[in-house]
């Protein structure tokens, strides 16, 4: 049953700086979501809340006040800040998609985990979030072995161009870390939250050490519970045994060096409009990491965010950003 969206009884004086506190992190969330055109249900809300939220009853209580003023808005179980009926409609179209496209990754999951070096594979990106736009990726996140991540990439990429004939749809691998930085550099909302959604296909062990070296995405987001990891069955995987065995030592140490730079003098030329500084946020390319994000999508809703939080704050006349 829906909850009624009558504004309940005020708040004791002593209760309303908790109440106007949890209104600021309620927009915060909404504003960052709004980003995606994604409406949220109150238990989303208290997940996503930076620092924690309260009770589900209390964001409920929150919102209702905040639709009252008229700065959110309900459809259903889903408040946002505009357009909600229509945003909700098409987040269900866009799980529906999600679900569907859950089993082919789960095939392509179980291929790269299959490719020598390779320690870790997740899904990442909106289907990790359970949406998926019509002409959404299927996005992952490897962690490879030290001194082999750019061999395991370069030898990724190549089956992607040839045997998927170069088609991102199923197969986006645009982020690789290995097991010696299992950090993620950059430490915002952002990050947070795409760390925090992560969905671990195999790797067990390493993706749990991956979640503990980020434990601070779950500090910034204490309602996230760490995810657990499907593993994926690999079989014999010989392959990966006897392509680790050849490119091991000196002739696997050269060949990593030489396809990192082969990459980066590829993207300097490919991404040539991109200042230093926007070259390294999208396009970090070092012996442990490689992050492929040419259209700076970070930047990008970050900077939504901050726009929506600014317009809010005029609104309100709330501190917000």
């Amino acid at each position: 049953m829906e909850r009624s969206t009558t504004a309940t009884a005020p708040y004791p004086h002593g209760e309303q700086d908790d109440l106007r506190s949890l209104q600021r992190t309620v927009l915060n969330v909404l504003a960052y979501f709004d980003v995606f055109s994604h409406p949220m249900k109150v238990e989303e809300i208290a997940r996503f809340a930076v620092g924690g939220a309260s009770s589900l009853d209390r964001i409920h209580d929150a919102l209702l006040v905040l639709a009252k003023q008229g700065h959110v808005h309900q459809a259903g179980p889903y408040w946002g800040l505009q357009a909600v009926e229509r945003n909700a409609s098409e987040r269900l179209a866009a799980e529906s998609r999600a679900r569907t496209r859950i089993p082919r990754a789960e095939v392509m999951a179980r291929r790269i985990a299959r490719f020598p070096f390779v320690r870790a594979v997740f899904i990442s990106g909106s289907m990790s979030k359970g949406c998926l736009a019509k002409d959404g990726d299927i996005d992952f996140f490897v962690v490879t072995a030290p001194g082999r991540l750019w061999v395991a990439r370069t030898l990724l990429v190549v089956y992607k161009k040839i045997f998927l004939l170069n088609s991102r749809r199923d197969f986006c691998v645009n982020y690789f870390l290995d097991t010696e930085h299992l950090t993620v550099e950059d430490r915002n909302l952002f990050t947070a939250t795409e760390v925090v959604t992560l969905m671990p296909m195999y790797g067990n062990g390493t993706t749990e050490a991956f979640f503990a070296r980020n434990a601070w995405a779950f500090k910034m987001l204490p309602g996230a519970s760490t995810p657990k990891s499907r593993e994926l069955g690999i079989g014999s995987a010989r392959s990966k045994g006897i392509g680790e065995r050849l490119l091991n030592g000196r002739i696997g140490d050269t060949m990593d060096n030489w396809c990192m730079q082969l990459t980066w003098h590829y993207w300097k030329r490919k991404f040539s409009e991109l200042d230093p500084q926007a070259f390294e946020l999208a396009l970090r390319t070092r012996t442990y990491v490689s992050k492929h994000h040419p259209r700076n999508f970070q930047a990008r809703v970050l900077d939504g965010l901050g726009q929506r939080l600014r317009t809010l704050e005029k609104r309100t006349g709330v501190p917000l950003s």
